[in-house]
């Protein structure tokens, strides 16, 4: 479920739609969680699907560490791509703001840890990176970790609005972490090895 204070908002003609901030979201805000009405399907019956289905689930989907595709329910699938993300993904299903993000503001995620099935050319927006492949995972995770424990202790002082879709348990060791009694797990725990990948 994506944060309550967003709205879908058309951006431009290149970009589309893209989820958009109507209030002041503060870094260490849980923006996203999975909850249980998104859809799981597996590749199994990705692959049977008919090519409509199959394309809309490469557009909107992204894919876990089973291989799995996840398909939001609500506006949380069309949280456009930045090299330059405004939220980060976590290794606990849910995704936190990494810097202050301004009402009008799109939230973004960078979808080179999304498990994408092919290379894509993004946006240029002046950075190094230009394509996001498959394996940006591997190869960024260092650096999306250590923006994520920038502000992870944030987390149990902000107000929350996503936190009763967190389970208790869950909670208790976010709030572990947040205190420096316990190690936080690295997003590379999301990598999806794809067998066509070197």
């Amino acid at each position: 479920m994506i944060h309550p204070k967003t709205e879908l908002k058309f951006i431009s003609q290149e970009i589309g739609y893209g989820v958009v901030a109507t209030e002041f979201i503060p870094a260490g805000t849980i923006t996203w969680v999975l909850d249980e009405l998104d859809r799981e399907f597996s590749p199994d019956t990705f692959n049977a699907m008919d090519p409509i289905y199959k394309t809309i689930l490469d557009t909107y989907s992204y894919r876990n560490n089973k291989g799995n595709f996840i398909l939001c329910w609500d506006n949380g699938r069309f949280v456009n791509h930045s090299f330059n993300s405004n939220c980060l993904t976590t290794a606990y299903d849910f995704e936190i703001a990494i810097r202050d993000i301004l009402p009008g503001e799109q939230l973004t995620d960078d979808y080179g840890y999304l498990n994408i099935t092919e290379p894509f050319e993004a946006l240029d927006e002046g950075t190094e990176r230009k394509i996001v492949y498959p394996d940006d995972l591997v190869n960024y995770h260092n650096v999306w970790d250590q923006k994520i424990k920038a502000v992870f202790n944030k987390i149990i002082d902000n107000e929350q609005p996503l936190k009763p879709l967190i389970k208790n348990d869950l909670w208790l060791k976010i709030n572990r972490i947040a205190n420096g009694k316990e190690e936080m797990d690295s997003i590379l725990k999301n990598y999806f090895k794809l067998e066509n990948q070197a």
